[in-house]
């Protein structure tokens, strides 16, 4: 078997088509999720935090030493504790986010499984039945 006839089995396999086609979709809901998060709950955070971006918050731990002209000779040592947090409510809004589209989902799948089955075929009447006695008596003649 040559490395294409190979290659094609593999990649044509349905369990990658499935992965690849998961792949590009969480991708786009990746940029849903973050555009609901940085454009409708972090502005609405911020209302009630006074600011909606921690990046800036630091500590300084080494002052940055200037010459003689004013110029930076050796840069500043922060501590950017604002970054972290900032990354932990990104986190922890995206991981809210997709919990509540998941538990819809899943939701969702429940009442389709729950679902009352189709209903029997009714009861054929009194005068089916009697037709179909007659029909069966005379194939038999």
């Amino acid at each position: 078997m040559g490395m294409i006839s190979e290659f094609k089995e593999f990649a044509l396999r349905g369990n990658v088509v499935d992965l690849a086609v998961g792949v590009v979709i969480g991708g786009a809901f990746g940029k849903i999720v973050s555009s609901l998060v940085n454009d409708l709950i972090t502005p609405v955070i911020s209302l009630f935090t006074g600011s909606a971006d921690f990046k800036s918050l630091s500590v300084t731990l080494r002052t940055a030493v200037l010459d003689a002209e004013g110029k930076e000779t050796v840069p500043a040592l922060l501590l950017n504790y604002g970054s972290f947090i900032q990354s932990v409510i990104d986190f922890t809004l995206i991981a809210l986010v997709i919990f509540f589209a998941v538990k819809a989902i899943n939701r969702l799948r429940r009442q389709e499984q729950a679902a009352p089955p189709a209903p029997a075929p009714a009861e054929p009447s009194a005068e089916a039945k009697l037709l179909a006695e007659i029909r069966d008596l005379l194939s038999k003649r």
